[in-house]
């Protein structure tokens, strides 16, 4: 008997789990992917980031969990350029704590919107390395929905990793996310079949922390 060719077999199982991948439902922790980004050293570009993780497949909804500074104008203009073009925003007021740190967690927020939604969906796209969500991923999956995690591999948890059904390391997909010297985007409202229209000249910044 011939060995199975493992690099075709790999292909060929990347593409299948492509082609069933259903009806998508994202879920992304802000603060997470914020942080993950500066430790690669990337600016990334959210029509980008949602055309990848996408991939063609049908949307149900994408949602964008974040503390919010209520005086940071800055951060405010790039939340309302998020929720025009795609993204569902949970956002909670950032609490600063006496030992003069803020937090702003949204993990419960997390959880239970993946959970809630999960008979509507046929896969969940967690941007997280959070392992206080690896129980909201198991439970989802035994509802029978797949679940994939995107996260830098340095920051991910390997509680999340043992229950994924599919992990992709951000540092990989970095040059398929990140924006463009000197371009940004375009600002029309994108959604569905729409995700894939071209990336034009930016005129608004996307930090946000």
């Amino acid at each position: 008997m011939v060995a199975p060719n493992d690099s075709v077999n790999a292909a060929e199982i990347a593409d299948f789990n492509r082609s069933n991948r259903g009806r998508i439902a994202v879920f992304i922790d802000g603060s997470n992917l914020f942080y993950a980004a500066l430790e690669i050293g990337v600016e990334i570009d959210y029509l980008k980031l949602l055309c990848y993780l996408t991939d063609g497949s049908p949307l149900l909804r994408c949602f964008f969990y974040t503390g919010v500074d209520p005086t940071n104008e800055k951060q405010h203009g790039f939340l309302y350029w998020m929720r025009r073009h795609g993204y569902r925003l949970i956002t909670k007021d950032i609490i600063q704590l006496p030992d003069g740190s803020r937090k702003g967690n949204l993990d419960v927020e997390i959880a239970v919107d993946m959970v809630t939604l999960a008979d509507y969906y046929d896969t969940a796209i967690l941007v997280s390395g959070d392992g206080d969500l690896a129980y909201a991923v198991n439970a989802v999956s035994y509802r029978g929905a797949r679940v994939e995690v995107v996260g830098l591999r340095s920051m991910t948890s390997e509680s999340l990793l043992n229950v994924a059904d599919r992990y992709i390391d951000l540092d990989s997909i970095k040059e398929d996310i990140q924006k463009s010297s000197g371009g940004g985007y375009n600002h029309r409202s994108l959604s569905g079949a729409k995700l894939t229209e071209a990336i034009k000249d930016e005129t608004k910044s996307n930090d946000f922390e």
